[in-house]
């Protein structure tokens, strides 16, 4: 069966391409660029991926319109980057204003001309940074939408096998897999060498920690933050 995946170039998109890839799916692989502060290395991240598991079917999209939009510290330069916060509960400035209904939109749209019958995304809910757009419940309900939004032959359906676990898991299952987490990219603010401080190199890196392996990406500096 064909699968359209959404590939960010980060740590839970790499792992869901290597689950998807385990079980058998001909991929097709999706990135959009949005003008986030770091979308070339993500874009670097997205056609190693891609290499690396023979995805050959690609579309790179320009969804620029996102950066107009503002709102969000990742496509806005004059908004600063949330620190990590591990306990915190409030939604953090780097969220993106209803990006991933964008984003599956897209998907959906492609994977009806190509005949696709998933795609796949690599949203977390337990362990994310509380953005209301990786719930299981907006996935449930999105899932909807596509069945009342496409052909009545069309059978596509949206697939987050990442959405129940936590980092630390998402990690040791990469490893299971030899997911190349060395081809992907998590800093909210950087494009050289990783921060090491925003929020999301900080739930990486405690992931990585927790499973008591070493990061292969290079930060500017490497907290502890178990």
């Amino acid at each position: 069966m064909k699968a359209v995946i959404l590939i960010s170039g980060g740590m839970d998109s790499l792992v869901t391409t290597a689950i998807a890839a385990e079980e058998g799916f001909e991929l097709a692989a999706m990135h959009i660029n949005y003008g986030q502060r770091t979308w070339q290395k993500e874009l670097e991240c997205f056609r190693l991926v891609c290499t690396h598991y023979g995805i050959t079917r690609r579309l790179e999209i320009d969804a620029g319109y996102l950066s107009q939009v503002g709102g969000s510290s990742l496509t806005d330069p004059s908004m600063p980057v949330s620190g990590a916060d591990l306990q915190g509960t409030d939604i953090p400035t780097s969220y993106v204003p209803f990006r991933n209904a964008g984003f599956l939109s897209m998907a959906v749209s492609w994977s009806e001309v190509i005949g696709a019958g998933k795609i796949f995304i690599g949203a977390v809910e337990e362990d994310s940074s509380g953005y209301p757009d990786c719930r299981q419940a907006f996935y449930d309900a999105f899932n909807r939408v596509v069945e009342l939004g496409t052909k009545p032959d069309t059978d596509i359906r949206i697939e987050t096998p990442l959405i129940a676990m936590q980092k630390s898991g998402i990690v040791l299952k990469g490893m299971e897999l030899r997911a190349p987490f060395e081809y992907s990219w998590s800093c909210y603010k950087s494009e050289g060498m990783a921060c090491g401080v925003c929020d999301s190199c900080a739930r990486r890196l405690r992931a990585f920690e927790l499973n008591g392996m070493p990061d292969p990406i290079d930060y500017e500096v490497r907290p502890k933050y178990i």
